[in-house]
């Protein structure tokens, strides 16, 4: 059955939530209008194959999220961490490193204990606008593979596959990632000075 569809209305009904949905996956004004106006061309272009089983609102997301993964396979190369990128994001001095990596925290640095539970946290307004911060300081790629795992709850291998990762360089990545957020968290939210 053909369903027919105006663009117009779609794009009044439904233009402002793709956008802002997809601004707040890629983090561009310019590239989250361009992923909104390849959706609609996308969709009308699979008109025929919509048979009206969900929403539009539904259809139209589901084809913004698979733009939004192509965009990161276009865009995203392999890139090697190194100890110049450990120097540059200051995590190097967390861990104790007298032959290579031992795995084992320096004692000065080893994690505090934060004395409000996470569920505590997640409800205050104020502790979002910190944890917003401190994911914007990160390398933005490294951002893009966080945020997509863990504030999106992307599976890792869809996630690795994406930004043609490798297993050991996403979990690098993820390490990276926490290892700056915590030492940002604790800056920012707890106020711990961090040496």
């Amino acid at each position: 059955m053909q369903h027919k569809i105006d663009l117009n209305r779609l794009v009044d009904d439904h233009g402002d939530y793709l956008y802002r949905f997809a601004l707040v996956k890629v983090r561009s004004e310019t590239i989250a209008e361009d992923m909104v106006q390849e959706t609609y061309l996308a969709a009308v272009k699979s008109l025929e194959s919509y048979k009206g089983k969900s929403t539009e609102r539904t259809w139209l997301t589901a084809i913004l999220k698979h733009k939004i993964m192509d965009h990161y396979r276009k865009y995203s190369k392999e890139e090697n961490f190194d100890d110049t990128e450990s120097e540059r994001l200051g995590i190097l001095k967390y861990f104790k490193r007298e032959n290579g990596w031992s795995g084992f925290w320096n004692e000065k640095f080893r994690p505090a204990r934060w004395n409000i539970s996470p569920e505590q946290d997640l409800e205050n307004k104020e502790f979002y606008e910190v944890l917003e911060k401190c994911l914007t300081e990160l390398p933005d790629k490294i951002e893009s593979v966080f945020r997509m795992r863990e504030l999106d709850g992307e599976d890792s291998k869809n996630v690795q596959e994406i930004f043609n990762l490798s297993p050991n360089n996403y979990w690098i990545m993820m390490h990276r990632a926490r290892l700056s957020l915590r030492s940002c968290i604790e800056i920012n939210w707890f106020r711990t000075e961090i040496q």
